[in-house]
């Protein structure tokens, strides 16, 4: 193992002292949240940055939000424990406060952020599929070209992953937040992961669903989004396509889960073989998309999503 490298710490106390440090050092810093994914990059020589700046003290940075028309609003420092917890995020969320419970353990969870989890542009990130399938953009801000005012976009989260370990965050932009929109209608949603040996392990195959139905219980809209089974965390069209119109019986539900899992890149890692990945997604999303189907046949508000 390689020695720890040198660098200064920072440990700004706003947004504005953050952006500052960033604006100033560039592509030379690193932030730094709970610092589960950043430390062990750290003493493997993976990262050598020449400073590296906290968020931690940032006042309000983990705030977390919800307002039945505007929908959630999950602060940059908003932690994995906090987010799990979070009455709100288990009523209207399920399927991300399930993967915010299952991943890690109990304390990198209580460390690490939804933030983290995602900027680090893994493609077995777990929060990743469920904020894909509720369509969440993250709000990303910098230093204004004079100093004194912030420049401000939304990615969708989509968009915002590009590769594996590859995301369209520049080095001196801070994830303020990620706005998820607020539930519509009759809807339900659920998330399925496995890993090898237990929760510990990071996941080697996951699957979120979301399904919303007309007055004639047909689906109006539905979403998949996959982990750890392409370059990138993956949301499936052809899947979604095959539910769309119709009534969502088992025989739907298999179709759909195949087609959607037919659009997986999956590889062999230490995790899984390719052909064990292609092998287990189909059925974990039909269990996704059978959980939001018994959620809204129940007329529950809660459907925790499950876990293999």
């Amino acid at each position: 193992m390689s020695p720890m490298p040198r660098f200064s710490y920072h440990q700004p106390t706003t947004v504005d002292e953050a952006l500052a440090l960033l604006t100033q050092y560039g592509a030379a810093a690193k932030l730094i949240a709970g610092g589960t994914e950043v430390l062990p990059k750290l003493r493997s020589g993976a990262l050598a940055p020449e400073q590296l700046i906290s968020t931690r003290r940032i006042v309000g940075l983990e705030a977390l939000d919800f307002d039945p028309a505007s929908g959630l609003r999950i602060g940059g420092g908003a932690r994995l424990s906090d987010v799990a917890a979070c009455p709100e995020v288990q009523l209207h969320y399920p399927a991300l406060a399930s993967a915010c419970q299952q991943m890690c353990t109990t304390q990198i969870r209580n460390m690490a952020t939804v933030s983290g989890n995602l900027v680090n542009g893994s493609p077995c990130a777990d929060t990743a599929p469920p904020l894909l399938v509720y369509g969440a953009s993250v709000h990303l801000v910098r230093q204004g070209p004079d100093g004194s005012k912030l420049t401000e976009r939304r990615v969708d989260l989509e968009a915002m992953f590009q590769g594996p370990g590859q995301v369209c965050v520049e080095p001196e932009e801070l994830l303020l937040a990620i706005e998820v929109p607020p539930p519509a209608g009759r809807c339900a949603s659920a998330y399925v992961r496995h890993s090898a040996r237990s929760r510990v392990d990071l996941v080697s195959s996951s699957a979120a669903a979301w399904l919303s139905l007309d007055a004639s219980g047909h689906v109006a809209q539905a979403r998949i989004a996959l982990g750890s089974v392409a370059p990138t965390p993956l949301r499936c069209p052809d899947g979604e396509a095959v539910l769309v119109g119709k009534q969502p019986d088992h025989a739907l539900l298999v179709q759909a889960a195949q087609q959607a899992a037919a659009m997986a890149k999956p590889i062999s890692d230490v995790r899984a073989s390719q052909a064990y990945r292609r092998a287990v997604l189909p059925v974990l999303t039909r269990r996704a998309l059978e959980a939001c189907v018994a959620r809204l046949q129940a007329g529950g508000s809660q459907q925790q999503g499950a876990s293999q």
